[in-house]
């Protein structure tokens, strides 16, 4: 039976239920609503198939117990805002997902507020969805009346709960968005939807990682240019091949496109990607060693957790980009176990965990780097980089100096050490190739860190 007002087919129904089996969201929203609005289950999945369908129409017939779901569609189906949205979600599983749980509460909340201030409404709904033709008719005048009445408010809150649907998946994006521009939702998809709805979910209720999603997102912005910076120094043209790269195109391609007589012929040979450009050849990346950040969480780090987190995943992005094991070991009097994010790539639990931690306490560097030493010759290759990230001072003995820098030459790696705030210099001097000094996350010497 098809319990629905548009015009879904059996692929549909079968794709909604699978999308309500993967949300708790939406599975909260019927569970809390059904019993005062009966037909909300069928309203849910229109709501769905309305933001994720091609071309969603009403249908030109409904059946008596689902009028109140045909006007409440109609309603939503002519906002302004509806239809922006739907330019963000159609055919777009995850974006549809995340818009159907912030639509469908915010409309489960507008009827819970008609029902309260009209307490008949309610027994009409009931005794109307039961079979009573009457008490329907009288429902559906109650509602009509109150989108009339109230309408207003529900607009705005539509209006709302789309800009937030936007936001969730932009968070998602930020998260496990690799470097490449564009490659965003590439990146996403990737990860299992059931995941991706999960944590999407999540980050709508948790303030926290909302902070750090869009740390990691305004960071790897810059890790991008940085990046792209250092690529484009290490390259070097090496003879000429066919393409349509227009930055790379020669002056003969870029003199036939103006001409009007060759304009034509020249912008074929564009979309076939025929045109003469020049071959570019870059510094090899394979063969290189983990990127190992140790993150000072001791006390005084606290105001800067969320940053450090954004920090952590615009580095582990890159991780992913050059293919090369990332290896996260927070510190404070001692160092925790590694963690091993294998090229790059973070979980849906791993970001939950990555959230929720913070060790407070003392500093302590060598315990972080005895880690480190442990995770680079644990890897087959060379070239490790390690980053070294603290607000605090310790001492380092004479015997682990030699050990370290005894390794350090033997496996190649280079130590970049971030201090942050007034403390001195030359404890970290000791054990890096390289210290940068600054005040916060928020300052631009902290992201010579992303030109590794």
């Amino acid at each position: 039976m098809n319990e629905s007002v548009l015009n879904t087919d059996s692929f549909d129904r079968r794709r909604f239920e699978q999308i309500m089996d993967m949300s708790a969201k939406l599975q909260e929203v019927e569970r809390k609503g059904e019993s005062a609005f009966p037909t909300l289950g069928p309203l849910l999945g229109d709501v769905w198939a309305g933001l994720f369908k091609m071309s969603p129409q009403l249908l030109p017939e409904t059946p008596p117990e689902l009028q109140m779901n045909r006007v409440l569609m109609e309603r939503v189906m002519n906002e302004e805002a509806y239809h922006d949205l739907r330019e963000f979600t159609r055919l777009d599983d995850i974006a549809s997902a995340l818009g159907t749980a912030r639509y469908s509460e915010t409309i489960t909340n507008w009827i819970d507020q008609q029902i309260k201030d009209d307490e008949e409404w309610k027994k009409q709904i009931t005794e109307g969805t039961a079979g009573n033709q009457e008490a329907m008719t009288q429902a559906v005048a109650a509602l009509q009346q109150a989108l009339e009445a109230g309408g207003g408010e529900l607009s705005q809150a539509l209006q709302q709960a789309g800009n937030q649907a936007r936001e969730d998946k932009g968070n998602l994006i930020s998260i496990f968005g690799g470097l490449q521009a564009g490659s965003g939702d590439a990146e996403l998809r990737k990860v299992p939807l059931r995941e991706q709805i999960r944590f999407g979910e999540s980050l709508a209720n948790n303030k926290k990682m909302k902070q750090i999603a869009e740390w990691a997102g305004r960071l790897k912005m810059i890790a991008q240019k940085k990046q792209r910076s250092k690529a484009q120094q290490a390259t070097n043209r090496s003879g000429v091949t066919m393409g349509n790269a227009p930055e790379h195109l020669l002056p003969a391609e870029l003199m036939l496109l103006s001409h009007p007589s060759t304009r034509l012929d020249t912008l074929r040979r564009y979309a076939e990607g025929q045109l003469l450009q020049y071959e570019l050849k870059g510094q090899e990346q394979l063969g290189k060693g983990p990127i190992v950040l140790c993150l000072d969480q001791s006390g005084s780090m606290s105001s800067q957790d969320t940053r450090s987190k954004g920090f952590t995943l615009a580095l582990m992005s890159i991780a992913r980009k050059q293919r090369r094991d990332f290896a996260l070991i927070p510190f404070s009097g001692s160092a925790s176990k590694p963690l091993i994010y294998e090229r790059g790539k973070i979980t849906v639990q791993d970001m939950i965990n990555l959230a929720e931690m913070f060790r407070g306490g003392g500093t302590n560097f060598e315990s972080p780097l005895n880690q480190a030493s442990k995770v680079i010759q644990n890897s087959r290759f060379n070239k490790a980089d390690v980053v070294f990230v603290t607000d605090g001072e310790a001492t380092v003995s004479a015997e682990f100096m030699d050990k370290w820098q005894e390794l350090k030459t033997k496996r190649e790696i280079r130590v970049l050490s971030i201090l942050l705030g007034s403390e001195k210099v030359e404890v970290v001097n000791r054990f890096s190739d390289k210290v940068v000094k600054a005040s916060s996350f928020e300052d631009e010497a902290v992201y010579q860190a992303f030109e590794i």
